[in-house]
């Protein structure tokens, strides 16, 4: 029977909003597992990270293996998940004589991913994925999400996760009402006039995003805070009452 991880997040952006910079502040790096399946890209800091990249999308589902076989491994990062589902497609659906069964293979993929492989995992899990302007039109709205393909998309990549948080590049005179200590601006980003933050719950702007996590996980003051997952996992393990 699975478990349940709770110290699981997805982190969604815009390209160059600093999902990747993000992990920058992860602590014993060398116990992070960093999945790249961005073909290689490196990263924007100097990591120590194990880093596989990723050519194979089961390459994926076996790292969650063989992870539980070493103590010493406490995180698990993949970067990104929209581009490990491009992946499959291209490698698994379009190359395929039945392209209605390798649909079907396509969303088990990320099913037994997050039901088998991650639920069972002891270790910090942590995705990031890209998002989209997409339209509603049942509501006539824009919606900003994960975009992915088939049954997935109808079902909705965040509605695996209980924390989603949303990676942005924000003004400093938006952010001057929501003062926490978990939100740091620097000099430097002062001077810019903008920082590079997490949001950790709706606002009336943002009604149509997908950003969520647990009652009383965070403050409205804490609605935007630096872009450190390490902080994030820090909280829901404080949140939890759990230790790593």
């Amino acid at each position: 029977m699975s478990q349940i991880n709770n110290n699981l997040v997805l982190i969604v952006g815009k390209t160059s909003s600093g999902k990747s910079a993000a992990l920058r502040n992860l602590r014993d790096p060398r116990g992070v597992i960093f999945m790249n399946c961005e073909s290689g890209k490196e990263l924007p800091f100097n990591s120590k990270f194990r880093e596989l990249v990723v050519t194979d999308p089961y390459q994926v589902h076996s790292a969650f293996e063989q992870s539980e076989e070493h103590e010493n491994i406490h995180t698990m990062v993949i970067d990104t998940l929209t581009f490990l589902m491009d992946m499959f497609e291209s490698t698994k659906v379009l190359t395929s004589p039945n392209t209605m069964k390798a649909w079907g293979d396509y969303a088990q993929f990320f099913r037994k991913l997050m039901q088998v492989h991650v639920a069972n995992s002891t270790k910090n899990v942590v995705m990031l994925a890209h998002t989209m302007d997409v339209l509603n039109e049942g509501e006539g709205v824009m919606e900003t999400l994960v975009k992915v393909k088939g049954s997935l998309m109808n079902q909705g990549i965040e509605a695996f996760f209980c924390n989603v948080i949303a990676a942005k590049k924000m003004q400093i005179s938006k952010l001057e009402k929501y003062q926490n200590k978990y939100l740091n601006i620097t000099d430097e980003e002062a001077a810019l006039g903008f920082k590079y933050v997490f949001q950790t719950k709706l606002t009336k702007e943002t009604v149509n995003e997908r950003i969520r996590g647990p009652l009383g996980l965070w403050s409205t003051n804490e609605t935007f805070i630096d872009n450190d997952v390490q902080l994030v996992l820090d909280k829901l393990q404080e949140y939890y009452g759990q230790e790593k």
